[in-house]
């Protein structure tokens, strides 16, 4: 598995042309993934295999993930990772199949903005030359 690994990380390194910052969280996502279906196919007696991973097995890591309380967008680039490295394998034919095909993707909420305080506005507009000067600001109302 870790073989498969190295060959989809030459690929991204080669032809993505990532940063090294997304190349490592992609490398890091990826074995962290591979640990987990090792694991799980020592507890089974059986060999461990990409051929081997379906949609239960990857729905089995992001709860996983989850239990571990792994923030939602930690998860969904877990996930997309995986589905690059899937896709990856699929398109070079050592599998037959891509496990997070039709898989949704992990929703992850959006916060709001935080308002700033109105000191902070006075000192935004303190800083604004057209509001220091009132006959630039007047020049600002009459022009606009």
């Amino acid at each position: 598995m870790r073989a498969e690994i190295e060959k989809f990380l030459a690929y991204l390194k080669a032809e993505k042309g990532l940063s090294e910052n997304t190349f490592f969280a992609y490398q890091n996502d990826l074995s962290q993934m591979t640990n987990f279906f090792e694991a799980e196919a020592k507890k089974n007696n059986t060999m461990p295999a990409w051929e081997n991973i379906n949609r239960q097995a990857i729905v089995r890591y992001l709860l996983d993930l989850q239990e571990k309380r792994y923030a939602p967008t930690t998860r969904a680039r877990k996930l997309a990772a995986a589905r690059s490295l899937f896709k990856f394998l699929t398109n070079e034919g050592m599998i037959k199949e891509d496990p997070t095909h039709n898989l949704e993707s992990l929703s992850v909420g959006r916060s709001l903005p935080k308002p700033i305080s109105i000191n902070q506005v006075r000192a935004l507009l303190y800083f604004n030359p057209f509001f220091r000067e009132p006959t630039l600001l007047l020049d600002l109302i009459l022009w606009a």
